[in-house]
């Protein structure tokens, strides 16, 4: 539907444009940098840049690159009992880095100095998708009795294992975000977009706005972020992934 919607507003912007008397660009390339918000993550999902060299007063090409961290939407928050907060059955963080090449059509032009312009954009790439473990700390401390009263603290960090950490009074709490971080696992897919961008700015050589959109990502094999006990990994995980998208951009022009 979003597709649909996009490819027509690209074809009837001829009409709406000719009816215009303006000025076309006074610059040949775009780099902005922004922040994004997407329905897979929470609530900032990454951050992005993006290059435009235009082609003529009307289409534009781009390449860009995110960064974002991928969520199961099924993920559940719980406390522990010291306060902590750490995600129930959560093996592995997914973070993603796409590469991205694509087209953009002017759809209604702004004025030279104000209002506001909107874009219509495709884009499509290969998709880095990252495994980092998700560790916790998990108390092994052995319960006291007579003979001593008062045993060693023994609190560990491990990669979180339903299966072996299933006693949740043990687990103390979530460790840092890059416990982990020697430990990635690469795994390689694709993935399409479709995005309707609004400019806002005063200055020619500056600009400010943001991208909304859609975008499917699938790879080659399910990606293992939760695990769960007596269920299979794949009945809880995917390969496919789909999202809207906002994204919030400033940048310059030249």
């Amino acid at each position: 539907m979003f597709a649909v919607l996009l490819a027509a507003a690209c074809l009837a912007a001829p009409a709406a444009r000719a009816q215009e008397a303006q000025d076309g660009p006074s610059y040949q390339k775009e780099f902005t940098y922004g922040i994004n918000l997407n329905s897979n993550a929470g609530l900032i999902g990454g951050v992005a840049v993006r290059s435009t060299h235009l082609l003529n007063n009307d289409w534009s090409r781009f390449w860009m690159i995110e960064g974002v961290e991928v969520k199961n939407r099924k993920e559940q928050r719980a406390q522990t009992y010291v306060g902590g907060v750490y995600v129930l059955g959560k093996s592995n963080y997914l973070f993603v880095v796409r590469p991205s090449v694509g087209l953009q059509r002017v759809i209604f032009r702004k004025a030279a100095e104000s209002g506001v312009q909107v874009n219509g954009l495709v884009g499509a790439g290969p998709s880095l998708g990252l495994l980092m473990p998700y560790y916790i700390y998990y108390d092994y401390t052995p319960a006291p009795d007579p003979s001593n009263p008062s045993p060693r603290e023994d609190i560990r960090s491990e990669q979180y294992d339903p299966g072996k950490h299933n006693d949740p009074n043990r687990i103390y709490d979530r460790a840092p975000l890059f416990t982990g971080i020697n430990e990635l696992k690469p795994n390689i897919g694709a993935h399409l977009r479709g995005a309707f961008t609004f400019e806002y700015g005063r200055y020619r050589d500056a600009v400010a706005g943001l991208e909304a959109g859609v975008l499917l990502e699938a790879y080659t094999k399910r990606l293992t972020v939760l695990r769960a006990l007596n269920t299979p990994d794949r009945q809880i995980n995917d390969n496919v992934f789909s999202s809207v998208y906002v994204t919030l951009y400033i940048g310059q022009r030249k």
